[in-house]
């Protein structure tokens, strides 16, 4: 201690022994200042993991007293003396009196057998002269110190607060709004100052000694009711109590003094707030709009109509050209943001920005890709749905023409088998019910099919989720329960026609030819118009070409098929001419058969006349199917250029990126001029995407001319595009860090080499044990006993400070550079400060008004401590208020 702060000392300590001892006989006062004391040393006590219950009675035998001394004073005390005998608790006693006397501090009338006795009024007199040593002696406030500077403290604080007056530390404080007043200036979201009434002290004394030990960590010395239920508290524990909130409060004070940064040093802090801001509302938005954007494309409700689907297509289009493109540069842009941000930090010997929870780089990468998986999943969805959809319309017009078909046919046809015409027949007559019967049944085993194919496709629409599978299910039920009941219907009449066939003897064979040779052959027309009439669908012109090649098939039958209606009408003909030349009493019809030659020569011309129609409906597919071909094929030459290409852009930009041809800003010239090559690349991309709309609105869903998609093109493209932007902001941090560290040319090519050859798989990033491998060639002694780990996790926290398991170049030149580059270091900055003061040993304000801009100036003027030595001028700044604000009380 110096002869000013000895002066001070015994200037202070000198009237307050005056009146110690006449408060010490208060027992009031004596019960406040034990419980105050007990408190104030607790609170120091705990952090050597102890504590006092008893204040005259802990400290007799003066180890925890030593204890309390080494605690508050950050020294170490002489060893103390274990044994229990009064002369070791009396030595030891000595020894804590001895260091507070070699503090300066006049100790009247305090010895070490009174302490040791455990004297209540000498324990707490030498209690207060420590608190005055360690916790209030230190306080100052514009040239006035201890008790008075404390006093002057509390006024400033409390001045702008209504029925706040302090002007003493003991009736001041009995309303409790000078605690209240001075927590809410400095943590105002502690307290709501406005609530509080004067006429409440009781209140307003204990919320705020519960809000101070609860988050200032001030403990609770004082009693509300001690306080007001005394007519003037005692002024010791008042003080001790208030100089708690002092020291709490002193960081934010000196956070104020620190604040004054000058020129660059400002200006690097407000411009990187701006980039945090900056980078915490566009990763906001952007996590919101990904937000709004995944429920969408995660809807999975299926329409009923190929129109709404197709609608929904559009949509998804109108998604990718015009919304997500922009995303994707602010994407960029914020992983460009991000990266120049902790280069500027590393630069500035700032910690890393750690972004709101939820909001770090890796944060938005997840969402984003869920963003895309989400996306790709809609797209498959929606081609799925609409491949669905046209299945579905195929199916359901082929069930109701089958439907159709059989309903014709199945006409009449109860109520012809529940006919009994058989009763009275002749015998020539029964016998052509039976051959009639027959037909009948052969005609009615080849409809089976027909049968089996619609209950199939009704059970494929059913499953396939059909909108009108209600209707189609009650048409299907209705079929199948009348081709039920004409099973048993034909059963029933040929029991009774074979029962009666014993009776009659002939039948006319020409009819049973006709109907054996007719009803074929009219299944065989029948079957004809379905097949011609049927739709079809294909995606390849081999399946169009497999369906022409069928269709000429079908048509080289024809030719023997009209012989057989030929002979078929040959039959009925020669019937007629015998029953005309023997008149025999056939009523013009064949007992045998439905099918009359009117019939068959109708669906014969009807046969006729679909053949053209169907060859000109295959002759149109056809030429769509050859149009489709031309676009896959024009899409996928395109395709298959486009994707080497931006695959040969990826492979140069990484191998410009690790290689060391040239300086950093060849390398950027470099970089620009393939980022300026690939953006004017776009248009070809434009027309590639042309291309695949055309290709989806066709309908195609496979090309065999290219194994790249359109949804591959994108993301390399997308890939590219921010690898570029990536790689050319890294180059641009490292001239930043070379420029800012004054790295030579020579040492960042040492850095690239060293970085490069353990950069095993050329990811462009190391690993812990490639890194510490890197360390060690470049001389760094990092051992593997724990000193050696401790000093390598002590690295890896400055190189990776989020903690993601690899070093970039970046990190690892920013170390590098910290460690051998030539920058400005503290004793340059300030050795520019004394050629700007000159002889002096400060600079006033006009001067720093004329060498820095205006607005630093005024920062600065407004936040530095004035120049206060022996020889202080008005307006002035010294050297240690500046350095104290540029580097902070621990540089000094």
């Amino acid at each position: 201690m110096d002869h000013y702060d000895s002066q001070q000392t015994n200037d202070y300590m000198q009237p307050e022994e005056d009146w110690d001892r006449d408060l010490l006989l208060d027992p009031a006062w004596e019960k406040q200042q034990r419980k105050t004391f007990t408190a104030w040393c607790n609170s120091h006590l705990r952090k050597a993991g102890t504590q006092i219950e008893n204040i005259e009675e802990d400290f007799r035998d003066g180890l925890k007293l030593m204890l309390l001394l080494e605690v508050i004073s950050g020294e170490r005390l002489a060893k103390p003396e274990r044994g229990k005998m009064r002369v070791h608790k009396i030595s030891n006693v000595n020894k804590a009196l001895d260091f507070i006397a070699s503090k300066g501090v006049k100790l009247v009338s305090i010895g070490a057998e009174e302490i040791v006795d455990g004297n209540v009024k000498m324990t707490l007199g030498m209690i207060w002269t420590i608190i005055l040593r360690f916790a209030i002696q230190d306080i100052s406030v514009e040239e006035t110190s201890a008790k008075e500077g404390l006093l002057l403290w509390c006024q400033r604080k409390t001045a702008p607060y209504k029925n706040v007056n302090i002007q003493n530390f003991h009736i001041s404080w009995k309303d409790g709004l000078g605690f209240c007043a001075l927590i809410h200036r400095h943590r105002p979201e502690l307290i709501d100052y406005g609530k509080l009434r004067k006429d409440d002290p009781l209140t307003n004394l204990n919320t705020a000694f519960d809000v101070a030990e609860k988050y200032l960590d001030i403990p609770k010395m004082l009693d509300a009711e001690d306080i007001v239920g005394t007519a003037r508290p005692d002024e010791k524990a008042i003080m001790t109590y208030v100089s708690s909130f002092y020291h709490a409060f002193s960081g934010a004070q000196k956070a104020e003094t620190a604040a004054n940064r000058i020129c660059k040093v400002l200006a690097v802090n407000q411009e990187n707030e701006q980039l945090m801001e900056d980078y915490e509302k566009l990763a906001s938005d952007l996590l919101e709009w990904i937000r709004r954007t995944i429920p969408w494309l995660e809807n999975r409700v299926p329409e009923n109509t190929m129109h709404a689907m197709q609608q929904k297509l559009e949509d998804f289009r109108d998604y990718r050209r015009l919304h997500k493109p922009p995303k994707v540069q602010e994407k960029c842009q914020l992983e460009i943001n991000f990266n120049t941000l902790q280069t500027k930090l590393r630069l500035s010997n700032r910690p890393a920005f750690m972004p709101s929870e939820g909001r770090m780089v890796s944060d938005i990468n997840n969402a984003w890709g869920c963003l895309e998986q989400a996306e790709k999943g809609y797209e498959e969805w929606l081609l799925n749905e609409i491949r669905r959809l046209e299945r579905l319309d195929h199916l359901a017009e082929k069930f109701r023409q089958k439907a159709s078909i059989h309903e014709a046919w199945t006409d009449g046809k109860e109520l012809m088998l529940r006919q009994k015409d058989y009763e009275m027949a002749t015998l020539s007559e029964i016998k052509a019910l039976l051959k009639k019967h027959e037909a009948f049944e052969s005609d009615l085993a080849a409809h089976q099919d027909r049968v089996e194919q619609i209950a199939a496709i009704a059970q494929e629409l059913n499953e396939l989720d059909y909108y009108d599978s209600p209707s189609v299910n009650a048409r299907c039920q209705k079929i199948c329960d009348q081709w039920d009941n004409l099973g048993a219907l034909t059963q029933k009449r040929r029991e009774a026609l074979e029962r009666t066939e014993k009776l009659l003897e002939t039948i006319d064979e020409l009819y049973l030819e006709y109907a054996k040779r007719a009803a074929p052959f009219n299944n065989w027309m029948e079957g004809a118009m379905e097949d011609l009439q049927d739709t079809f669908i294909v995606h390849t012109i081999e399946e169009i070409q497999g369906l022409t090649t069928a269709h000429e098939q079908f048509k080289a039958t024809l030719p023997d098929a009209d012989k057989e209606r030929l002979a078929i009408l040959g039959i009925h003909n020669e019937v007629s001419k015998i029953v005309q030349t023997y008149h025999v009493n056939m009523a013009g019809t064949n007992p045998y058969t439905t099918i009359t030659p009117q019939e068959i020569n109708g669906k014969w011309d009807h046969v006729r006349q679909l053949v053209p129609r169907r060859d000109q409906a295959l002759t149109e597919e056809h030429a769509r199917q050859q149009h489709n071909e031309r676009l896959r094929k024009q899409f996928g030459a395109q395709a298959n250029v486009i994707g080497p290409w931006i695959q040969t852009k990826m492979e140069e930009i990484g191998r410009i990126s690790i290689e060391m041809h040239g300086t950093l800003e060849d390398q950027l010239s470099h970089l620009r001029q393939y980022e300026k090559s690939i953006v004017n690349y776009k248009p070809k991309i434009d027309q590639l995407e042309g291309d695949h709309q055309l290709v989806q609105e066709a309908l195609i869903f496979d090309n065999k001319h290219t194994n790249y998609t359109m949804e591959h093109i994108r993301v390399g493209w997308e890939q590219l595009l921010t690898t570029i932007a990536r790689t050319i902001n890294e180059v641009e941090n490292q001239i930043l860090t070379r420029d800012a560290k004054g790295i030579s040319q020579e040492q960042m090519n040492e850095f690239r080499a060293s970085f490069n050859h353990f950069d095993r798989d050329h990811s462009g990033t190391l690993g812990p044990e490639e890194f510490k491998a890197c360390l060690i060639s470049l001389g760094y002694d990092i051992g593997n006993d724990p000193q050696g780990e401790a000093e390598f996790a002590r690295i890896m926290s400055i190189v990776d400070p989020n903690r993601l398991g690899v070093v970039t170049f970046q990190a690892f030149i920013d170390f590098m550079s910290r460690e051998t580059a030539d920058t400005d270091t503290a004793d340059q900055v300030m050795a520019s400060f004394k050629i700007l003061a000159g002889d002096k040993n400060y600079i006033t304000v006009d001067e720093l008004r004329r060498e820095l801009p205006p607005d630093q100036a005024e920062y600065c003027i407004a936040r530095m401590a004035p120049y206060t030595g022996p020889d202080a001028v008005p307006g002035a700044l010294d050297y240690m208020s500046f350095s104290t604000a540029l580097y902070g009380e621990s540089d000094l």
